[in-house]
C-alpha cells in the first residue's frame, strides 16, 4: 500500500486522483526495494570510480575492465523474503534475476556466488529452508549452465525467521561491446521477449520491503516461479540479438515487473506502453496485474523499427514469444494505454526519482561485553569449533552445484574461487561477511569484511578489481538499526578507499525481521569481490611441509590483551566468552601475501572464522605444531584477528625470502597421525577420526540418510 504521506504528495503533484494502475506503479517503484529511499544518501558516500570501472552503479550491472580483450559484468541481488515463503522458487528466481541483469548488459554469465545466512539447521524449519534454498540455487544454476564457484554460510539464531539468500553473478563481454539499460532514440520500439506474463510475483517489490509476519504463507503469490530451461533460451536469444546489433538498450524484468523495467529504461526520454499487447499466460488479467507482475524469464529490448522483423525471427528461432509492447517517446512522460484508453499518464521523473527520501532517527548502542575465559578443555573447544557449521566441511553444498560447466573453473573450495579467462589470466572471486562481529561494532566489522575478502583473494595471488554488496538489515525505522546502516556503509567506504577498491553496484534489503519468531537479523552487509591474476595452479599441502604463522611486523609487535579478537568469533558464539572484535589496521601485508602466493612453492590460507585451529584442520589435518612461549592457548587457537596467515612449504628459504617483510613464526610441520598442538602446559592431540567427525558434521546433518 502507498503510505498516507506518499499519497498526499501524489495528490498534490498530479492535482487529481491517481488511477489504479498509477497507484500500483507508485507502490512498487517507490518501495524501499526499488527506490532505496532510506539509503540513497548514504550510498552516495561510497567510492565508485577507478581506472578499470567502465560502468558503475545505477544500471542492471556494472562493467569493469579485466584486460584489453575482456570486460566483466557484475551484479549482486537478494531474494530473502521470497526464499522464506517458498525456498525452492524464491532462491531459484533469485539466481534467474541476477543472471538476467548480466545478460541485459550484453554479457554472458560465467559464474555465481551465493552467500547464505540461516538459523541453526538442527531445527526442523531451518533445516527445511537451507535444504530447499540450496536445491533451488543448484537446480536453476545447473540447468542454465552457470557454475556456482564460491559461497558463504552463516548460521545464527538471528536468521530463524528471516534467512538471507544473496547471489552474485559475473559475466564476460568485449570492453567496447556492452549495452546499457537506458533508451537512446525516440521512435524506437520496446519488445517484450520471453515467457508469458502471469499472476506470480505480483507485488514482489513491495513485498520485499515488508517484514515477514505469521501470515507469510498468504504472500506465496508474491513469489515468482522460475523456469531455467526458458531462461537458457532467453540467454542465447538475447545475446544473439545483441551480437547482431539489433538491441539498442535492454533491461530485465525484475522488481516491479514491466512497470519497473519500462519506466526506469525510458527515464532518459519517455515511454509509452501498450499493455494490451503483452503476451499472457493467464486469461482475465487486469492492466494493473500485467504491469506489476514479476513473472520470470522476460527481457525488455529497445529495437529500431527497421530491426523489429529480424528480432522477431530470432525470437522464434529460440522458441520464444516476442511482443511489440511500446515505444520510446521524446516527452518525459510515462504513458500506459489499454485498448486505446489511457490508464497511466505520469511525469516519468516523478515516478522514477520522486520517492521522498527517508532519514530515520539514529541511535548508537554498545554491545561489547568483557571477555570471560571459556570452560572446557582445549581439545573439547577445538572439536566444538570444528563442528560448527561455519567451520565444518561444506561438501554437502559443493556436491549439489556443477562447478565445472563452461570448463573455466580452476578452483572452488579454497579461499577464493578461480576461473581461467583468456590464455594467461584468471578471475578470482570471494564473498561474505561476519555478522556477529558487525553486530558488536558495525563500522569495524564491515571494514573487516572488505579486508577479509581481499585477504581471501590475496591467498590465491589475486589483486582485487571491485566489490558489489548486498546490505541486509532489519527495519531502518528502529533508531539502532539505522545507526547500524550508517556505520556499516561508512566502514565499507573507508576500507575500500584504503585498499583502492571501488564499489560498483549492489542491493539494499531492509525490513528483514519476523513477527513469527520475534527476531531481527544481525546487520549483514554481505560483500562480493572479484580480482585478476596470472594463472597459477593451486598446490596442495604435502607431508613434510613447514608451517609458518605470518602477520605484519607492526601487528606482531602489538601488545595483545586477553579476549582481543574473540568478540563475534565462533568460540564466542559457542561458549559466550565475549571479548572485543578484531580491528584490522594493517593492510600492506596483502601485497606480500599476494606476491608470495604466485609461487607454486608455497600454499597460503588466511585465518578468519574459527581461528587458527580451523585454518589448520582445513588445510592439514595431520600436523604437529608448537605454540610460542608466553601466549594464551585459547587466544592463540581461536581468536579471529585479521591480517594473519598460515604458510605451508617444503623450502624454508623460499618462504622466508618471499615473506621477508612480514613477521614469520615457525609453528611445526605437516605429517603424522592427526593434529598435535603443543604448548608449555599441555599437549592437545586430535585423532583423525575425531577431526573427520567434526569436519563432516554439516554434511551428516544435511545429507539424506
Amino acid at each position: 500500500m502507498v503510505s498516507p504521506d506518499d499519497l498526499r504528495l501524489i495528490h498534490e503533484t498530479l492535482k487529481r486522483e491517481p488511477t489504479e494502475t498509477e497507484l500500483a506503479c507508485f507502490e512498487n517503484l517507490w518501495s524501499e526495494h526499488c527506490s532505496y529511499r532510506s539509503t540513497r544518501r548514504l550510498l552516495g558516500t561510497l567510492p565508485t570510480t577507478g581506472p578499470d570501472v567502465i560502468v558503475g552503479p545505477g544500471d542492471d550491472a556494472a562493467i569493469v575492465r579485466f584486460n584489453d580483450d575482456i570486460a566483466l559484468a557484475i551484479g549482486m541481488e537478494s531474494h530473502n523474503h521470497p526464499s522464506y515463503v517458498d525456498p525452492v522458487n524464491g532462491a531459484a528466481t533469485g539466481v534467474g534475476g541476477i543472471v538476467r541483469d548480466i545478460i541485459s548488459m550484453g554479457a554472458r554469465p560465467i559464474a555465481l556466488m551465493d552467500p547464505l545466512c540461516f538459523g541453526d539447521p538442527v531445527q526442523k524449519k531451518n533445516h527445511y529452508l537451507l535444504e530447499h534454498v540450496v536445491l533451488g540455487i543448484g537446480g536453476y544454476g545447473n540447468c542454465i549452465g552457470v557454475p556456482v564457484v564460491r559461497g558463504d554460510l552463516i548460521i545464527d539464531a538471528g536468521y530463524d525467521g528471516n534467512p538471507l539468500v544473496n547471489v552474485v553473478c559475473v559475466g564476460i563481454c568485449k570492453p567496447d561491446k556492452f549495452i546499457t539499460g537506458r533508451v537512446k532514440e525516440p521512435g524506437n520500439h520496446l519488445l517484450l521477449l520471453g515467457a508469458p506474463t502471469g499472476r506470480d510475483g505480483i507485488g514482489g517489490a513491495s513485498f520485499a520491503s515488508k517484514d515477514l509476519a505469521e501470515s507469510s504463507g498468504e504472500e506465496r503469490p508474491s513469489v515468482q516461479i522460475g523456469d531455467p530451461f526458458t531462461e537458457k533460451l532467453l540467454i542465447e536469444a538475447t545475446l544473439a540479438m545483441i551480437e547482431r546489433g539489433l538491441v539498442v538498450s535492454c533491461r530485465d524484468l525484475g522488481a516491479a515487473g514491466l512497470a519497473g523495467a519500462s519506466s526506469e529504461m525510458c527515464s532518459t526520454l519517455g515511454g509509452h506502453i501498450y499493455v494490451d499487447k503483452v503476451h499472457l499466460r493467464e486469461v482475465g488479467m487486469t492492466p494493473r496485474e500485467i504491469m506489476v507482475s514479476e513473472s520470470q524469464e522476460r527481457m525488455l529490448l529497445e529495437v529500431r523499427p527497421a530491426d523489429i522483423e529480424q528480432a522477431m525471427v530470432l525470437a522464434e528461432r529460440y522458441d520464444l514469444i516476442c511482443s511489440d509492447v511500446g515505444q520510446v517517446i521524446a516527452e518525459p512522460r510515462y504513458l500506459v494505454t489499454y485498448e486505446e484508453q489511457t490508464i497511466c499518464d505520469l511525469d516519468i521523473h516523478f515516478l522514477t526519482e520522486g520517492a521522498p527520501k527517508c532519514i530515520w532517527n539514529s541511535t548508537p548502542y554498545s554491545a561489547l561485553k568483557p571477555y570471560v575465559a571459556p570452560k572446557g578443555s582445549l581439545k573439547e573447544l577445538c572439536l566444538n569449533v570444528l563442528s560448527h557449521p561455519e567451520c565444518a566441511s561444506k561438501q554437502w553444498l559443493y556436491e549439489q552445484y556443477d562447478h565445472d560447466v563452461q570448463t573455466r573453473t580452476i578452483s572452488f573450495g579454497r579461499d577464493a574461487g578461480l576461473l581461467k579467462l583468456g590464455t594467461d589470466s584468471m578471475l578470482g572471486l570471494s564473498c561474505g561477511c561476519n555478522p556477529r562481529q558487525i553486530m558488536l561494532d558495525p563500522y569495524t566489522g564491515t571494514a573487516n569484511a572488505v579486508y577479509e575478502n581481499a585477504a581471501n583473494l590475496a591467498c590465491m595471488g589475486v589483486e582485487p578489481l571491485c566489490i558489489v554488496n548486498c546490505l541486509n538489515f532489519a527495519s531502518p525505522e528502529h533508531p539502532e538499526i539505522y545507526w547500524q546502516i550508517e556505520q556499516c556503509i561508512r566502514g565499507m567506504g573507508d576500507m575500500c578507499q584504503k585498499l583502492s577498491i571501488p564499489v560498483v553496484g549492489g542491493n539494499v534489503s531492509l525490513y528483514n525481521e519476523s513477527d513469527e519468531t520475534k527476531t531481527q537479523i544481525p546487520p549483514t552487509p554481505s560483500i562480493g569481490m572479484i580480482g585478476r591474476a596470472p594463472i597459477i595452479v593451486p598446490q596442495k599441502v604435502k607431508d613434510g611441509d613447514h608451517i609458518y604463522l605470518c602477520s605484519s611486523r607492526s601487528s606482531a609487535q602489538e601488545e595483545k590483551k586477553e579476549g582481543d579478537g574473540m568478540g563475534g568469533s565462533i568460540l564466542s558464539a559457542l561458549t559466550g566468552c565475549q571479548g572485543t572484535p578484531p580491528t584490522c589496521t594493517e593492510t600492506e601485508i596483502l601485497t606480500s601475501i599476494r606476491d608470495a602466493a604466485k609461487s607454486e612453492a608455497v600454499v597460503i590460507t588466511d585465518i578468519s572464522q574459527g581461528g587458527l585451529i580451523t585454518a589448520l584442520a582445513t588445510m592439514a589435518h595431520n600436523a604437529t605444531i608448537t605454540m610460542p612461549d608466553g601466549i594464551d592457548p585459547v587466544s592463540f587457537l581461536f581468536t579471529e584477528s585479521y591480517g594473519r596467515f598460515l604458510i605451508f612449504g617444503a623450502d624454508k628459504t623460499v618462504i622466508e625470502t618471499a615473506l621477508k617483510t612480514c613477521a614469520l613464526t615457525e609453528l611445526g610441520a605437516v605429517g603424522g597421525e592427526g593434529l598435535i598442538i603443543r604448548c608449555k602446559s599441555e599437549e592437545v592431540r586430535l585423532l583423525p577420526e575425531e577431526i573427520k567427525q567434526a569436519r563432516e558434521s554439516l554434511t551428516d546433518l544435511m545429507r539424506p540418510a
